[in-house]
């Protein structure tokens, strides 16, 4: 029969050898779920303020990631969540890591387009612009998503038939002229107050213009959809 003074500390030696070492913790990968679900909910808070419904596709790297326990994601400077944009996840601690994974984001949403041919110049009217639905991260970020947008705006350029009207192609619809004499209207709790002026450069609705009244005083101010000059409050 085995002495059981012998056996027991042999037991107790083979259980400390198998056992790990104190604090010392085996280096997992990290999850792939947690990786992607880090990106998407980073990529929804930054396209929180844009237009559209954000879908948003992430995909991983073929290798594991690097276990971390507190994952972080960010952008690199000067990107943005719109598109095919690169992320950045990254880990702090005693041994940080950064990597990079590749996400698609596209925008679901409505943006406006020529209803009918538009030449430059032309007042833009009810009727000469529709509204479609698409992906707005394929379309020039200039793209008019607002129908208040093009209040007071005419075409630069000639416009195509269900071309997308972008920013670029729109000007304000010139109400004041160089030289013109124009209404200056300063208002306040009420009264309102108006004299003559001279206007010293062209403008159009919503744009600041300076002019001169008669006793030579200059003043400035923005221009009205009536061609008068609002004094700022």
């Amino acid at each position: 029969m085995m002495d059981k003074t012998r056996f027991l500390p042999c037991v107790l030696a083979a259980l400390l050898a198998a056992a790990p070492a104190a604090g010392a913790s085996p280096a997992a990968p990290q999850e792939d779920g947690d990786a992607r679900t880090v990106v998407e909910q980073f990529l929804k808070t930054q396209t929180a303020g844009l237009p559209g419904q954000a879908r948003i596709r992430v995909t991983l790297p073929g290798s594991a990631l690097p276990d971390c326990a507190a994952l972080e994601a960010f952008l690199p400077n000067g990107a943005s969540a719109w598109g095919r944009v690169s992320v950045g996840l990254r880990c702090p601690g005693e041994r940080p890591w950064t990597r990079y994974v590749q996400a698609h984001v596209a925008l679901e949403g409505r943006y406006l387009v020529a209803a009918r041919a538009l030449e430059a110049g032309r007042p833009l009217g009810a009727g000469d612009v529709a509204a479609r639905t698409g992906d707005l991260t394929s379309l020039p970020k200039s793209i008019v998503v607002d129908p208040a947008e093009l209040k007071g705006m005419v075409a630069a350029n000639r416009i195509a038939p269900g071309a997308p009207l972008r920013r670029e192609q729109l000007r304000g619809t010139v109400v004041i002229q160089q030289g013109q004499t124009v209404q200056v209207v300063a208002e306040g709790a009420g009264f309102t107050v108006s004299t003559e002026a001279r206007a010293l450069t062209r403008a159009e609705i919503g744009a600041a213009v300076q002019a001169k009244t008669r006793d030579g005083r200059l003043v400035s101010g923005v221009a009205d959809e009536e061609g008068q000059i609002r004094l700022a409050q």
